[in-house]
């Protein structure tokens, strides 16, 4: 008994691996070779399976025992069929059971192993096939229609819609040759139908594509026409697209119900969309009953947004007030089917949800879902401000009405919006107070929409020039919202006006940063950095602008307006070139490439574009007066004349006008015209020198009796200059001065440039001529542009546009069904 107790070892002695080497040596397959009792095991029938015995008598008992080896007769298995490698009538059955194994019969002769057949050689080579039988060419022809097909479907993916047709048109060429093979060597039935379908339908979709629509509308005819193509009657819808495209209406109409009466009515939301382009039609057509049934069906069966707007569209149309108001009320109750933004919000502090919700926060689903939700908004808001005026006595009690209905739903932060909406209405009607009082409402409302209101009356009040309350709203906007891009741009606008321009970019700099998108506040900092003559830093400003608005043009011009600062003029004409080609009618741009050209001393062009720009604003001085010297300069006094006269419309107080007009006369020759016009002018100015000196001399020359009369006058009136000048130099009255110009030789303020024209018109050819006047004054003009571009101004940021109620009627056609 204790033989078979082991006592354990200690655990410091255990051995862990031990036992793996034991093993039991009826297992050792090494010396089965020189095993006797094994090989002659192998060789007798002793190690076969014996038979079975059965338990009814008499089963086997007619099958006779016998071995294996040297007997004639093989032993029976013990379901009566042969055994394996046992003889019968003197040949020994193959063992197949190991056949695939490599064991055969060769094996005990002693051959080489080889169970893969690798002793035989290579496989022959694979029988080519026949490419010049029918059936293969067949075959190939129906391979390259297919692959023209998916090319030409990829080319207009990809965009390059002409390679697409002509794709379309070589797979339409090459399946009407498979066809007329196939009718040679085969029976009509045999005609692969999917594949000619496929091919007319993908050459339709690409006339379509490349608005061939007459070519279009026959390819599809040839489907439709065809009673062997299933479903073929649906591409009416395709072709109803088409006539809309072509405003042909009627037959959209009729197309468009042809193919709603093939389509089953399990089909429910295609049957839809096909009920909502009949609706549109309609209203293009202005058959808005019977667009409203359309839509009330649509808003009954499977109510949408775009059918609850466009039935508001057609009450409005036919001026239905109270089913206004009802359409409304469904637009508003139209389900969004998605999950609203509480399930963004972490309901407890757990790492892993938390990281859950930061991951689907802004996935393509979400983002899908801000879209959607924008586009509800967009449509309700649009909705209210349609109908608001014209639902009730007037608009302030149909926005309030509307506020209400959007309360009880589940838009309510738009009723805020709508507040805001009822304010700047006020505002285009110019009623100023009523807007301030109603976004005064919202100074006790929750954070956000106290900035919004905030912001709009510091706007308001920016624009009216009152820059305190316009700063003490924008202080309230930005500590409501710190973080409101608007509010600090505002906030920065109030600053510049003070002249503090170092704080004001600091308010723009904080703005872009909480919102990089902030146009206004880019466009004011560079307005901040060239009036700080960081010419440098305000041109990189409206560098990155120009990046983000292309074809903005005070962004263009002041581009060009800090090239010219710094002294590059090709590069502030090349801005300018790209600023008339945005806005060609600009007439102070025109002026200032024609001054640029002047500059650089190419007249032909300047004289081009100041033309310019005097064709589509006649009223600018220093055009009008350029264009007068440079007719002057080039001897054609006669063309001169008309731009002068137009001056002297314009300042009919400016003597120096007139006086230019008597001038060109009389180089052109004509002397009584001349004096005629001094006349005029010494009737108008009595007490001007240079007039009286100019008749003094034509009557003199002209041998007329006045010409004593206006010596005398003109010894009067020098005489009287003396006086004045003597006043002057004594310094007892300094407002003599004044009076003193102005009835010599008019006004002599004014800008630089008019100190250039003046001094050319004083210079031009034949002043030492004896008609000219001898002062020595210089005749000068200073003119503002009323209508010049306000450049220099910071752009203010209201929350709410005035433009935003614009709604277009395209929105009517976007429920196209794609083809």
């Amino acid at each position: 008994m204790m033989q078979n107790v082991h006592l354990a070892p200690k655990a410091d002695e255990e051995d862990l691996y031990s036992g793996y080497n034991d093993y039991n040596p009826t297992f050792d397959t090494e010396d089965l070779e020189n095993d006797t009792a094994f090989q002659q095991a192998v060789r007798t029938s002793h190690c076969r399976r014996p038979p079975i015995t059965a338990k009814i008598p008499g089963t086997s008992a007619s099958r006779p025992l016998a071995t294996g080896f040297g007997s004639k007769t093989a032993l029976s298995s013990s379901m009566g069929r042969p055994m394996t490698g046992a003889i019968q009538d003197g040949v020994a059955r193959p063992l197949t059971a190991v056949h695939a194994a490599g064991y055969t019969k060769a094996a005990l002769r002693g051959s080489v192993f080889d169970p893969l057949g690798q002793a035989r050689g290579p496989a022959p080579p694979l029988e080519m096939k026949n490419e010049d039988t029918p059936e293969e060419k067949i075959r190939q022809l129906e391979k390259k229609v297919n692959e023209l097909v998916e090319e030409s479907c990829i080319a207009n993916s990809c965009g390059d819609l002409k390679l697409a047709l002509e794709k379309a048109k070589d797979a339409g060429r090459k399946e009407r040759v498979l066809v007329r093979q196939r009718e040679q060597i085969a029976s009509p039935e045999n005609i692969n139908l999917d594949l000619t379908y496929s091919v007319l339908f993908n050459l339709a979709s690409q006339y379509s594509a490349n608005e061939m629509y007459a070519e279009a509308l026959n390819t599809y005819q040839v489907i439709v026409k065809n009673k062997m193509f299933s479903n073929g009657g649906r591409l009416k819808v395709n072709m109803a697209n088409i006539y809309l495209k072509q405003r042909n209406y009627s037959k959209a109409i009729k197309f468009y119900r042809m193919a709603l009466d093939q389509i089953p009515s399990i089909h429910k939301e295609m049957r839809i969309k096909i009920m909502q382009n009949i609706g549109v039609a309609f209203i293009k057509t202005g058959q808005y009953t019977d667009g409203i049934s359309s839509f009330e069906h649509i808003m009954s069966t499977s109510p949408n947004l775009k059918a609850g707007f466009n039935l508001i569209l057609c009450y409005f149309a036919i001026g239905d007030r109270e089913q206004m108001k009802k359409a409304f009320q469904k637009l508003i109750t139209v389900p969004l089917e998605i999950d609203y933004d509480d399930k963004y919000v972490s309901p407890n502090d757990d790492p892993h949800t938390n990281l859950l919700i930061e991951a689907i926060k802004n996935d393509q689903l979400r983002q899908m879902e801000r879209e959607r939700k924008g586009m509800a908004e967009k449509y309700i808001m649009t909705a209210a401000k349609l109908i608001a005026p014209v639902i009730e006595t007037s608009f302030a009690i149909g926005y309030d009405w509307c506020v209400e209905v959007v309360k009880a739903s589940h838009y309510v932060e738009l009723a805020n919006d709508l507040e805001i909406n009822k304010a700047i209405t006020y505002l285009r009607q110019k009623d100023f107070y009523q807007a301030v009082e109603t976004l005064k409402m919202f100074e006790k409302k929750d954070s956000r929409v106290k900035s919004a209101a905030a912001t709009n009356l510091s706007f308001l009040y920016y624009l009216e020039n009152e820059f305190a309350q316009a700063t003490n709203y924008a202080d309230l906007a930005v500590n409501s919202d710190r973080y409101n891009p608007s509010a600090l741009t505002n906030k920065g606008n109030t600053v510049f006006a003070n002249g503090d321009y170092e704080k004001a970019a600091e308010f723009y700099k904080e703005a872009l940063r909480n919102d990089s998108s902030c146009t206004e506040a880019l466009y004011n900092i560079g307005l901040t950095y060239k009036k700080l003559n960081r010419i440098d830093e305000a041109l990189d400003c409206f560098l990155k602008l120009q990046a983000i608005l292309r074809n903005s043009a005070q962004v263009l011009y002041q581009i060009a307006s800090l090239y010219e600062i710094m002294e590059d003029p090709n590069q502030a004409i090349e801005w300018l070139m790209q600023l008339i080609s945005v806005v060609p009618t600009d007439s102070y741009a025109l002026s200032k490439l024609g001054e640029l050209y002047d500059n650089e001393g190419d007249k032909s062009q300047a004289f081009q574009y100041y033309y310019e720009s005097y064709r589509y604003f006649p009223s600018n001085i220093e055009v009008i007066e350029w264009l007068g010297a440079y007719y002057i300069d080039t001897q054609f006094c006669e063309k001169a004349i008309q731009y002068f006269e137009r001056a002297a419309l314009i300042q009919p107080t400016q003597v120096k006008w007139q006086l230019m007009v008597a001038s060109c006369y009389r180089r052109s020759g004509n002397y009584q015209k001349s004096l005629d016009t001094y006349k005029e002018i010494h009737r108008k100015f009595p007490d001007n020198v240079e007039c009286l000196r100019f008749l003094v001399r034509l009557c003199t020359d002209m041998g007329l009796r006045e010409v004593q009369e206006y010596v005398t006058k003109l010894k009067r009136v020098e005489k009287l200059k003396e006086i004045r000048e003597q006043r002057v130099k004594s310094g007892r009255d300094g407002s003599a001065r004044s009076r003193r110009e102005g009835s010599g030789s008019g006004d002599s303020g004014g800008s630089a440039k008019g100190e250039r024209l003046s001094a050319k018109l004083r210079a031009l050819p034949g002043t030492n001529e004896p008609y000219e006047s001898s002062s020595n004054k210089e005749i000068d003009a200073s003119y503002v542009d009323p209508l010049g571009p306000q450049t220099e101004r910071p752009k203010t940021a209201a929350r709410k546009r005035m433009d935003e109620d614009e709604f277009a009627d395209e929105e009517l056609g976007e429920d196209l069904l794609p083809e």
